[in-house]
């Protein structure tokens, strides 16, 4: 996500938080927070109302825009020139994914937002409104329940981010095959926990039998060569906090890292010649005198680690300049090292 959608969207939360009392709005995060933290999806929505997604939006909209536009970013590197025509996203709520996707691609196009929740739906169209984006400002919101027999129209791009979390098993397989079946790219977040990359790993997988092609962060469309239960696949996102999100956050650090894992794929014929990366750095370099250690997750090979010393110099210059979560090597290398 851009910098300026970025300070638009915390423009936007300030303006909304101006003047509410601290401890009521603390109160509401705390009983969001151990819904979320909870493993059993609930049977009504979270957001129950205008408070309730006032109080998440406050604690939560930031770091999910800024890890669904890191995930957005890598898909959109990987389809250069490439932008979609519409957009739908799924579970969306306030609209985080709405505010990562016009910092990705600007420009005005079909959007959708599908959520059940009304007073979420609500929030998020007045967020938008005035954004003085046309990105932004003519966003469909739409109230529907994401359930078992689910049907979408077609869309060049759909995203669903933070939300399988809160649906049964069914729901969430039914989220991944109608999002599939609508043609367009498709993008999967959620947190990057064990339990995250569980329901990324079962999206993954029901996308790839629909005949999609994973693009990132896997450098292939292969089963996951991380044993389930030893280890997990997520990256970390830096978010900034204003002063106010500080407060709600009851932090004193002006960033945090969001953790998050995701999964980008596109459907054949989306784009011309769609090429994941070589590899991607699956945790972060460690330095060492005259070498860097990469871990990577390649194609082919599975999980490798690669150490880059200095005798190859644009290699070692790259990796000391390399960071989690990237494709290796970094765009216009010929070569990952030996």
């Amino acid at each position: 996500m851009n910098t300026t959608t970025d300070d638009r969207l915390r423009g936007a939360l300030d303006a909304l938080l101006d003047g509410l009392p601290p401890r009521q709005l603390s109160g509401a995060v705390e009983r969001l927070m151990t819904h979320y933290r909870g493993r059993t999806p609930t049977g009504a929505p979270i957001l129950r109302d205008r408070a309730d997604a006032v109080a998440y939006a406050a604690y939560r909209m930031p770091a999910t825009a800024i890890a669904v536009g890191a995930a957005l970013g890598e898909l959109a590197d990987r389809l250069p020139g490439w932008a979609p025509g519409s957009h739908l996203d799924l579970g969306g709520g306030t609209g985080a994914a709405v505010w990562a996707v016009a910092g990705t691609w600007p420009g005005g196009r079909p959007v959708t937002v599908l959520d059940w929740a009304g007073p979420a739906l609500d929030l998020g169209r007045e967020l938008c409104h005035g954004a003085r984006d046309e990105a932004l400002e003519a966003v469909s919101w739409r109230q529907e329940r994401i359930a078992p027999g689910l049907r979408l129209p077609p869309a060049g791009l759909v995203t669903a981010s933070y939300v399988l979390g809160e649906l049964t098993e069914d729901a969430r397989d039914a989220l991944a095959d109608a999002a599939a079946a609508t043609g367009g790219a498709v993008v999967i977040a959620e947190p990057g926990t064990p339990d995250g990359y569980l329901r990324v790993i079962r999206a993954r997988d029901r996308l790839v039998a629909a005949g999609l092609r994973v693009l990132a962060p896997c450098p292939h469309s292969d089963r996951c060569p991380i044993e389930a239960g030893t280890d997990w696949c997520h990256f970390a996102a830096r978010v900034a906090r204003s002063s106010l999100h500080r407060r709600v956050k009851g932090g004193e650090l002006p960033y945090e890292d969001e953790k998050f894992s995701y999964v980008a794929a596109v459907p054949p014929g989306l784009a011309p010649d769609p090429r994941p990366a070589a590899s991607r750095i699956v945790r972060r370099p460690q330095q060492r005198k005259g070498q860097v250690l990469l871990d990577l997750c390649t194609n082919g090979d599975g999980l490798r680690r690669t150490t880059v010393t200095k005798r190859d110099r644009d290699a070692y210059r790259a990796a000391r300049d390399a960071e989690w979560g990237e494709p290796w090597p970094p765009p216009g290398g010929e070569r990952a090292p030996d």
